[in-house]
């Protein structure tokens, strides 16, 4: 967690009153993808698909649509890291920016990705962070492990982008 932070990107948006270094669990992933940001960006907004290519990501549905992609508005349900999850978009800036909150019991989370187009490919920021009795779990059981669960949601994400 100490190198993540030491690697935080300063352009991410945290929501108010959350802060990564107060976090109990904290990630940094990056990865560049040769694919155009708003081909990235199609891929992450179809949320209900991603069980389909990240492991780690089951049962996902809109709460207030039906279409099965993200919005400025988006609340959503998954299960992720064994943990029933209720998410709201905190921020939805098409092709650029998109963050939203998770909370469930025993924990407040936030997860980010920033977009932006380098050299005709995308080079995505990733962070999260956790706070609550589960994320001291999750750190204490695994210190890496949401560090290696956000790089293998990059690399399947890259995968699929690079093919499309």
């Amino acid at each position: 967690m100490d190198d993540d932070l030491a690697n935080r990107f300063s352009d991410i948006h945290w929501p108010a009153g959350f802060s990564p270094e107060r976090a109990d669990l904290f990630a940094h992933n990056e990865v560049f993808i040769d694919a155009p940001c708003s081909n990235v960006w199609q891929i992450l907004i179809a949320v209900e698909q991603w069980p389909q290519w990240y492991p780690n990501a089951h049962d996902v549905r809109i709460l207030n649509d039906r279409t099965g992609v993200l919005r400025d508005d988006s609340r959503f349900q998954w299960t992720t890291f064994g943990i029933d999850v209720i998410s709201e978009i905190f921020e939805f800036v098409p092709d650029s920016r998109i963050g939203w909150s998770g909370n469930a019991p025993g924990l407040q989370a936030y997860h980010a990705f920033r977009l932006i187009e380098e050299s005709n490919r995308c080079h995505v920021i990733m962070e999260g962070a956790a706070e609550g009795p589960a994320a001291i779990e999750m750190r204490n059981s695994d210190p890496d492990g949401m560090h290696k669960a956000h790089d293998l949601w990059n690399s399947r994400l890259k995968n699929l982008a690079e093919t499309r």
